[in-house]
């Protein structure tokens, strides 16, 4: 009998990273999907929109024995949704808008059994709350390049910039992949 595998319909270095922190063995499979979101689509609804499309994409090539995970992550702010910067004078533009205060990161997952076909859909919502960094810290940030492949323009675990103010919720939600949904999750399919 074929042992059940885990597949990471992603690419990204942060939900690698996670995912070895839980200690799960997984096999990577990136999901490409269309992620600019629906006319008038609440942010909830478009990350679980997506991590469920990216997990669909995901099951086209999979094996009948595979479990496959896809999320997706966004930043939303005064109900806009704020996706990955085009470069650093959009990244600029959203550390502006989210400095000094809060907003929300909105994570979501889907667990998929190829063996049966369940999803198993999860939501964090996780209220960040941003220091008021000074301009030149934002600018150089901005410069460097990190954040062009994060929501919102930030990774809340840089080493250096810290963007972050006292976060009380989730912090592995904000990078990417909620542990304890994800934990929840597996533990259903019987990983």
């Amino acid at each position: 009998m074929a042992k059940t595998r885990l597949v990471l319909a992603s690419n990204s270095p942060r939900r690698r990273e996670l995912l070895a922190l839980g200690g799960w063995e997984y096999d990577t499979r990136p999901a490409h999907v269309e992620e600019t979101p629906r006319q008038g689509e609440e942010p909830k609804a478009y990350v679980q929109r997506l991590a469920e499309e990216k997990a669909r994409a995901c099951a086209l090539s999979a094996g009948k024995g595979e479990i496959i995970l896809a999320a997706d992550t966004t930043v939303v702010v005064d109900g806009d949704i704020l996706g990955k910067p085009q470069d650093a004078q959009e990244a600029a533009a959203m550390l502006r808008r989210l400095r000094g205060r809060s907003h929300q990161v909105c994570t979501a997952l889907t667990v998929l059994d190829m063996r049966t076909g369940a999803f198993f859909p999860e939501l964090c919502v996780t209220d960040v709350p941003m220091r008021d960094y000074p301009e030149e810290e934002l600018l150089a940030y901005a410069a460097s390049g990190d954040q062009l492949d994060k929501a919102g323009g930030y990774a809340i675990q840089d080493p250096v910039f810290h963007p972050v103010d006292c976060l009380q919720g989730c912090h592995a939600s904000v990078m990417g992949l909620p542990l304890c949904h994800l934990g929840r999750s597996l533990e259903k399919v019987g990983l």
